[in-house]
């Protein structure tokens, strides 16, 4: 047994042994796996063996065998295939000895997604079949994902998984578009894989012409749009095709616009909109129908002879419809058929071809023919001349009318064609002859004129005029008879009014051969001289005339003749008449006339009988006829018009006008008109209103600046000034001290408040008072104008400024003031209209001489406005007096000085300056100081303060006169002068500016105090 043992350890020891690591493999299909084979004992030769039993030879590509030492060799599996799975053997081999080990391999196919291709495109209606090929060992499982969720064919009937892994929608929606996920799983491994994929859903195209019948006119270079509308996913191209050819010209960006240009008949057809995408395509036809305006391609003048048997005129013309053609001739319009009675005229028409045939031919016929071809679309009209040759045929009066020495024409017009010859006979002789010298002819292409001027009676009688041409020649006679006085006019009745009178009456009779040419009306009193007028033939309108200027309640007679060349006729019979008593006017008649613009209209009354009593105006009243009446209009007598202006625009208007004297209104007398539609600017034809506007608001603008820019420079004031000194801490230029600038530097002030005396000559009030260098208007028009222009501005400035901006305009006796240039006059109080107002700044002139003031305190506060005023008014001063006073404390005034009492001042309209001129007080309140208040309340008096006596070029005035204050009221303030009343005198000049500063400042002031 020990022997045994023994022997088989020999024997284990010396075989061959083979072992394969690792001894089991699994490889997925195109990965790569080595395989080592290691061998136990001494081995010549290891080899490998495919599953085939085939000897794996080591050159081969995808399976490579390598013998790495004496005891191993690897087996390597490039890129393994389905194939590559199978047992491998590895053999070792040493002599007889032999020994193997094998291997199983196994191939699978991981998840692989050999197509899932995105987009995926489907038309809308078709059955999609969305790819997702997976393969995998073993097969996976396959599901489906559409926005998030998991498809369950069970649940939509639309929806089918295939056997393939395919998913199938039936009658795809574009509803269904959107994003798929293919999901694939191998249960055995938990391997799982997806693939996302995009569903498109294309939309076939659909169309839609906008028009489908276009209509457009040929030879008139218009155009013709044809359109059609696609839609469709994705968006459609359009594509349009005509006459079998692509059409690539005229088309918009999008190619839903086809625009023919310039179109010809032969562009009539029909077109072909084609809109395409990856759905497919879609067509639709749009047909263009050409229209051709009518155009006459034939017509022809013809030429005739009077009493041929017939002419033919022929048009012929082209147009699409096919047009109808017409004839005039004059008035007269011929169409298809026999167009007279006595069928002379005869129109026949064929296709495009229309022929007007004349039968029996009449020299009358000859002329302008038109014809004319028209359709739907237009027409076309020309003019072909009928030319009809004939013998002359003598027109005109056969007889003439004049007297012994009055020339006299007798007329012999004549028709012919071609034209005649004109000669004139008398008893066989042509004229003019030899022995006569009263005659003389003149002669026109139609017309020869016979002026005779009759010597005595044997030039009356009868003429002979022979006319001549081709075709044959005519004559006539013609009479020269003796003109006679007319007859008398036959007066029908006599309508009497109270100061007028209307005689109705008949044409004479017997017109004596020749015209009227005058009627005379001749009336009286009974018993008294007559009294008459002659009235033009024209005038007198054939029917009535009007004798004016008798008088009330009182018996006339009127009698009428008639005058012609000849001369004047019989009177008529007598005709009494008796006129109204006093009464009221009767009514106007009234006519209207447009005006330039067309809302403006312009409203005459004619004056008929004013009742016996003088008119006395005219009452006017006019309305819109859906509106109320308008105020009335009162108009002074001798008036014949009035003007309405800025009426509304094409609207109906009732106007009446009533004239009245003492006994009351007349009727009214009315009209209605309609105003013009409004006009529309054309671009080109010149400004409109806002344009106007606004260059009058720019060139208004400009010249505020530069008349501020001025004022900064000359006289320290303005906006530019105020900026300056309270925004920019600057002074002005040439600006002198704190108090000039606020009007004070007339004045002083010191402690022992005395009166201030300043001494102000009249050159230095002149500049307004000849009206020379302010305008050429009064000082009222001056202060007027100002105010009406710069009353805005000011008022703006007014809060800003203590200084008026225009100052420098403001003559001497002006000053600014709120803020607009009042006379100083004016301030010495305020009217009732106006707000009690500090002293407005004085405007210091560099050539003045030196000046002193009297420094008044009022002594009552309460008072001293309207007592101030109404003495000021009556002072004898001159213009550039003034007592200026304001409301304040109370306050005792230092005595002044009495000055002389006899000053009289210059007149404002003396046109020289007086080198010595009267001065009067110039008050200053606003430097008073505090006082213990008066017991005794008295009103400033403006008394007359003397100069040196000086000498004045024109006549001295003054206006009303100056009372002393009594003593109650002399204790607080005194004033030296006479205190006895002044002498009245009459107002001058100086006292009606007065009046009109006074007026026009009140205006002013109201003015701009409603404006704040």
């Amino acid at each position: 047994s020990v022997w045994n043992r023994s022997l088989m350890y020999i024997l284990f020891f010396s075989s061959i042994q083979v072992q394969i690591i690792p001894t089991q493999g699994e490889i997925s299909v195109g990965e790569s796996k080595f395989f080592l084979c290691e061998v136990v004992g001494d081995a010549k030769d290891i080899d490998w063996y495919a599953p085939s039993g085939e000897k794996i030879l080591p050159n081969r590509p995808d399976i490579f065998v390598s013998r790495t030492d004496e005891t191993t060799s690897s087996l390597t599996i490039y890129h393994a295939n389905v194939d590559s799975a199978g047992i491998y053997k590895c053999v070792a081999k040493n002599g007889n000895k032999e020994a193997q080990a094998t291997v199983q391999v196994k191939i699978f196919q991981k998840i692989t997604f050999e197509s899932a291709p995105s987009p995926q495109e489907f038309n809308e209606g078709d059955d999609a079949d969305i790819v997702c090929d997976v393969v995998s060992s073993p097969p996976p499982a396959i599901f489906w994902k559409h926005k998030g969720a998991k498809i369950e064919p069970l649940k939509d009937v639309r929806f089918r998984i295939m056997s393939n892994g395919h998913l199938q929608i039936r009658g795809i929606k574009k509803t269904d578009e959107g994003m798929y996920n293919c999901e694939a799983r191998v249960m055995a491994r938990g391997e799982i894989d997806f693939r996302m994929m995009k569903v498109i859903v294309n939309v076939l195209p659909t169309i839609r012409a906008r028009q489908a019948d276009v209509n457009a006119t040929a030879d008139i270079g218009s155009s013709a749009l044809l359109a059609c509308d696609a839609d469709g996913f994705p968006e459609p191209t359009v594509t349009w095709t005509g006459d079998g050819r692509s059409l690539e010209e005229g088309l918009n960006e999008d190619g839903s616009e086809l625009v023919i240009k310039d179109v010809k008949k032969v562009d009539e057809g029909d077109y072909t909109c084609i809109a395409k995408n990856k759905a497919g395509e879609k067509t639709e036809e749009v047909s263009l129908n050409v229209f051709v305006q009518p155009k006459i391609t034939y017509w022809k003048n013809q030429t005739a002879s009077e009493f041929d048997e017939e002419v033919t005129l022929t048009c012929e013309a082209s147009g699409d419809p096919t047009p109808v053609i017409s004839w005039s001739f004059g008035n007269r319009v011929f169409t298809e058929g026999e167009q007279s009675l006595d069928r002379n005229v005869v129109v026949r028409s064929h296709a495009r071809v229309s022929s007007l045939t004349l039968k029996n031919v009449q020299f009358t016929y000859a002329g302008q023919y038109l014809c004319t071809a028209s359709n739907s679309i237009g027409q076309d009209t020309k003019p072909i001349y009928l030319e009809v040759r004939y013998a002359p045929k003598i027109l005109g009066e056969v007889t003439a009318y004049t007297w012994e020495g009055n020339p006299a024409n007798i007329t012999c017009e004549v028709e012919a064609h071609p034209g005649a010859s004109l000669v004139w006979f008398r008893d066989g002789l042509q004229l003019p002859s030899a022995n006569t010298t009263n005659m003389r002819i003149y002669n026109t292409p139609t017309i020869s004129y016979l002026e005779i001027t009759p010597d005595s009676q044997n030039d009356f009688g009868s003429y002979n005029c022979t006319a001549t041409n081709v075709m044959g020649s005519e004559s006539k006679e013609f009479l020269l008879i003796p003109a006679d006085v007319p007859s008398s006019p036959q007066i029908q009745q006599v309508e009497p009014f109270s100061s007028t009178a209307v005689v109705e009456f008949e044409e004479p009779d017997s017109m004596g051969g020749v015209p009227i040419i005058k009627y005379i009306v001749e009336w009286r009193l009974l018993g008294e001289e007559w009294t008459g007028r002659e009235f033009e033939a024209e005038d007198a309108d054939m029917a009535s005339i009007t004798i004016m200027g008798l008088k009330p309640e009182s018996t006339y007679e009127v009698k009428m003749s008639a005058i012609n060349g000849k001369g004047k006729g019989e009177s008529s019979l007598l005709t009494v008449f008796k006129t109204e008593p006093v009464r009221e006017p009767t009514a106007p008649k009234l006519e209207v006339k447009a005006q330039k613009g067309g809302n403006s209209f312009k409203v005459n009354w004619i004056k008929q009988d004013d009742g016996g009593s003088p008119i006395m105006h005219y009452l006017i009243r006019y309305k819109a006829h859906v509106s109320e009446w308008k105020p009335e209009i009162r108009i002074p007598q001798g008036s014949e018009y009035v003007l309405l202006n800025g009426l509304e625009w094409n609207t109906e208007y009732d106007v009446y006008v009533v004239a009245e004297n003492q006994q009351g209104k007349s009727k009214p007398g009315t009209l209605s008109f309609k105003t013009a539609v409004q006009p529309t600017t054309i671009p080109g034809s010149g400004l409109g209103t806002g344009a106007i506007v606004g260059i009058l608001i720019v060139v208004f603008f400009l010249l505020l600046v530069g008349v501020d820019v001025t004022c900064y420079f000359l006289n320290k004031c303005g906006l530019l000034m105020c900026i300056a000194v309270n925004f920019c801490g600057k002074a002005g230029p040439g600006a002198k001290t704190k108090d000039l600038e606020e009007g004070k530097a007339a004045f002083t002030k010191d402690e022992s408040k005395e009166p201030i005396v300043e001494v102000r000559t009249e050159e230095e009030n002149t500049p307004n008072q000849g009206g020379g260098d302010f305008f050429f208007f009064s000082a009222a028009a001056q202060l007027h104008l100002l105010c009406l222009v710069y009353a805005f501005t000011c008022t703006l400035l007014a809060p800003l400024c203590s200084c008026c901006p225009f100052f420098l305009f403001c003559p001497s006796p002006f000053r600014c003031y709120a803020p607009l240039c009042v006379p100083l006059p004016l301030l010495s109080s305020a009217p009732p209209c106006l707000p009690s107002c500090s002293s407005p700044p004085n405007r210091p002139a560099a050539a003045d001489p030196p000046s002193t003031a009297v420094d008044l305190l009022p002594s009552a506060a309460a008072n001293s406005v309207s007592e101030g005023f109404s003495t000021a008014q009556s002072s004898p001063a001159s213009e550039s007096t003034a007592l200026t006073a304001s409301a304040s404390s109370p306050a005792k005034a230092a005595p002044a000085k009495p000055p002389p009492q006899n000053s009289p001042a210059a007149p404002s309209g003396s046109p020289k300056v007086n080198p010595q001129p009267d001065v009067g007080p110039l008050v200053d309140l606003s430097d008073t100081p505090n006082a213990p208040p008066s017991s005794s309340q008295a009103a400033p008096v403006s008394q007359p303060v003397s100069a040196p006596p000086a000498k004045a070029d024109g006549p001295q005035s003054t206006c009303g006169s100056a009372k002393a204050p009594d003593s109650s009221q002399g204790q607080d303030l005194q004033v030296a002068g006479p205190t006895e009343d002044a002498p009245n005198a009459p107002c001058t000049d100086s006292s009606t500016r007065q009046n009109e500063y006074e007026h026009f400042h009140c205006i002013c002031v109201l003015l701009l105090n409603l404006w704040r």
